[in-house]
């Protein structure tokens, strides 16, 4: 059976976010050979997919696992797997995929861009959590906002560009702060440095203590820096040691996500369901 590792949201090896990706042939096996093999995979993400009969609401059916979990949203993983189907000629311009989240959908561009098109998240303004800034290591924290009501997600912008790429968090007390992950944010300091916003996206829970680059982060992030910036088309750049670049388009409820890929490792899984 053969597995792929692509890097997402870059155009180079060894950067952006490493997601597996397996496409099987008929439906899902069971839920627990899918959570070992991500396990065993031991990424962020490792995406499942198998196609759908013609005539339906989507071509492919798309699950993601992290070494502890099933997700019900995950961006890289889906650019990834869209990156596959291309380059096996399996899909041609637009991909409908059906999970867990509704159905979403990427289209891959002359260019090798491809663009994803998901739900925007809601913004709630919350207080600080108690001991939140603690947990980030004493960072000042400018806001909070909530995104419980879709990804699950704690938005919360820092000072400045310099202290999030600095920061050290402590990611065991992070688990008590959000209902999936925490994602710190800030404006970037130099206006020419190609984009517009910096964050990365720490997920405790889900075994990630830190995820390099969150493509469903974004649709809470390309609302949150629309507002403040005064546009709907932003770049993003997510990572601490590991980086990748994220172009957002706000379009109402709906924010479209583009980012390239590359496939580094092409192998076989020995083991079947």
């Amino acid at each position: 059976m053969r597995i792929r590792i692509v890097d997402a949201f870059t155009d180079r090896p060894f950067r952006g976010n490493p997601a597996g990706v397996l496409l099987l042939e008929g439906g899902f096996p069971p839920d627990a050979w899918l959570q070992q093999v991500a396990s065993e995979v031991n990424l962020s993400e490792t995406a499942f997919a198998h196609p759908l009969p013609p005539g339906g609401d989507a071509d492919w059916a798309l699950r993601w696992f992290t070494p502890a979990a099933e997700v019900d949203m995950c961006g890289h993983a889906t650019l990834a797997t869209a990156h596959v189907l291309a380059a096996d000629g399996l899909a041609e311009g637009l991909i409908r995929f059906s999970a867990r989240c509704g159905v979403l959908t990427a289209e891959t561009a002359a260019d090798g861009t491809i663009t994803m098109d998901f739900p925007t998240s809601s913004l709630t303004p919350v207080p600080a959590p108690p001991a939140v800034d603690h947990a980030l290591g004493g960072a000042p924290i400018l806001s909070v906002h909530d995104t419980a009501a879709h990804i699950g997600d704690l938005v919360i912008e820092l000072a400045d560009e310099k202290t999030v790429r600095e920061l050290e968090p402590d990611h065991a007390a992070l688990r008590a702060f959000a209902k999936r992950g925490v994602i710190v944010t800030a404006a970037a300091e130099d206006p020419a440095s190609g984009y517009d916003f910096v964050s990365r996206g720490f997920f405790p829970a889900f075994g990630i203590d830190e995820d390099p680059v969150t493509g469903s982060a974004h649709t809470a992030l390309a609302p949150f820096w629309a507002q403040r910036l005064g546009r709907t088309e932003l770049t993003g750049l997510q990572g601490g040691a590991r980086q990748g670049l994220v172009r957002v388009t706000l379009a109402g409820d709906r924010t479209l996500l583009t980012g390239h890929a590359v496939t580094v490792v092409d192998g076989e899984l020995l083991t079947a369901p």
